[in-house]
């Protein structure tokens, strides 16, 4: 299936398309044209190849005088190319995103927006899309410690420029050293004619596309999350003239400290001793247990339980309904060492939605928990956990399966095949190392 951008309305959505095609076993790609341009493959290339240095700024102008559209705003319309090939570059999804912009022409439909996004690694990005410009403009800035990247598809000359520029610092002062242009030489080819081959490419070998659903998924998160940035934005601005005290919607105790600029969801409770830091962000319904540090800059979603003393790190995602045992430990630097600070090599783990981290469990840093699984007391997890695995020991090993419900699965052979939990009924199906659900049952079941 070969799906125009966006992949769906909402990440809700996106996230049941992508997981209907793995059940499926089907080949779904995204047209996120701009990823095929020869220019932008050429640039990431580059980048991947360490020519311009570390990222630290990227910024992507696409501006033009109409089309004008009524059932879209100009985010959603624009913006996804852009999101795109800027998570391409920088590898890594934004964990702050901001959006503003104007509504001139309809009250309810944005017609210019901005958009700014702050990765893990430190490089920051902007975006801004508008139909109401007066000239036709399409380009991607990078900005690298070494060199600096311009991309024009409008330009009538070479697509692909790079400025060799230097900082020098004199007298304690940086100063600019400019450097002339220096063009690349880029494939000449149409990028949807390279796109629709790409995904017939993938349709033959069974190749992963470049803009898989999962790539997809992605974009549609960062768009989701710009959009209730700019409705909040559309808010704070309609209410400036009569400015009213934010209610405090979650509960927490005396003896808790949280930090300015963080996010607590209505519902969520807050135990004795507890400090959330700057940055980090906590969904609805959530119960945070004492002496808990989180953050700075944790993500925690919906109806997550954390028990007494354990630390959520930067670098820590816990997907929605995780739960985390007493003492439970997350690491978020490989290699410390106390003398050599490493805050920028943070490897992230992410916990997928309903998993159980059992108490005195260990993650190592660079993992991610798959869903609904299930990691016993005292284990170490090292690597990657599958979906409903039952992970045990130290190193930790796949012991079994887990149902949603938190029992185990019985398998009717020891390899692959159909199994269900005796407890609640689901019905699973085993191939390998993977465990999903038996979709047509759960349907028949609903």
């Amino acid at each position: 299936m070969f799906v125009e951008k966006p992949l769906c309305l909402s990440a809700a959505e996106g996230r049941v398309l992508v997981q209907l095609a793995a059940d499926r076993e089907r080949v779904l790609m995204v047209g996120h044209l701009l990823r095929y341009h020869p220019a932008i493959e050429k640039l990431k290339e580059m980048v991947d190849a360490g020519e311009l240095g570390r990222l630290r700024y990227i910024y992507s102008n696409r501006l033009n005088l109409g089309r004008i559209r009524s059932e879209e705003n100009i985010l959603w319309s624009f913006a996804p190319h852009d999101v795109s090939v800027i998570l391409s570059l920088v590898g890594q999804v934004p964990d702050a995103v901001r959006a503003q912009g104007g509504n001139y022409l309809d009250a309810q439909i944005a017609d210019v927006t901005v958009s700014l996004l702050s990765f893990p690694s430190g490089v920051k990005a902007h975006i801004f899309v508008s139909w109401l410009h007066p000239f036709k403009e399409q380009k991607l800035v990078v900005v690298g410690e070494r060199k600096m990247a311009v991309f024009d598809d409008v330009s009538p000359g070479p697509k692909l420029v790079v400025y060799s520029h230097e900082i020098n610092w004199k007298n304690n002062m940086p100063v600019a050293v400019r450097a002339e242009a220096e063009p690349v030489e880029v494939e000449t080819a149409e990028p949807l004619q390279i796109e629709c081959r790409h995904f017939l490419h993938c349709v033959e070998t069974r190749e992963t596309p470049r803009t898989d659903g999962a790539e997809g998924l992605r974009v549609l998160e960062v768009l989701g999350r710009c959009e209730a940035s700019l409705a909040a934005s559309t808010v704070a601005a309609a209410s400036r003239k009569t400015p009213e005290p934010k209610p405090r919607l979650f509960t927490a105790h005396s003896s808790a400290f949280i930090d300015p600029d963080t996010e607590i969801g209505e519902g969520t409770s807050i135990w004795h001793v507890t400090h959330v830091l700057k940055g980090s962000r906590i969904g609805r319904n959530c119960r945070i247990g004492q002496n808990v540090v989180i953050g700075p800059n944790a993500r925690i979603g919906d109806g997550v339980k954390i028990q007494n003393n354990v630390s959520v790190y930067e670098g820590v995602t816990l997907e929605d309904n995780v739960f985390c045992g007493p003492s439970m430990v997350f690491t978020n630097v490989i290699n410390p060492r106390s003398e050599i600070r490493r805050m920028e090599e943070l490897k992230a783990t992410r916990v997928r939605q309903g998993a159980t981290l059992g108490a005195n469990c260990t993650i190592i840093c660079g993992t991610t928990i798959g869903q609904y699984a299930f990691i016993g007391a005292g284990a170490v997890v090292t690597k990657d956990v599958p979906d409903y695995a039952l992970i045990v020991g130290n190193p930790g090993r796949v012991m079994g399966w887990m149902c949603v419900c938190g029992n185990r699965l019985e398998f009717r052979n020891r390899g692959d095949g159909a199994g269900d939990c005796p407890h609640c009924g689901r019905e699973y199906e085993k191939s390998g190392t993977k465990v999903r659900p038996n979709v047509e049952s759960a349907v028949a079941r609903t």
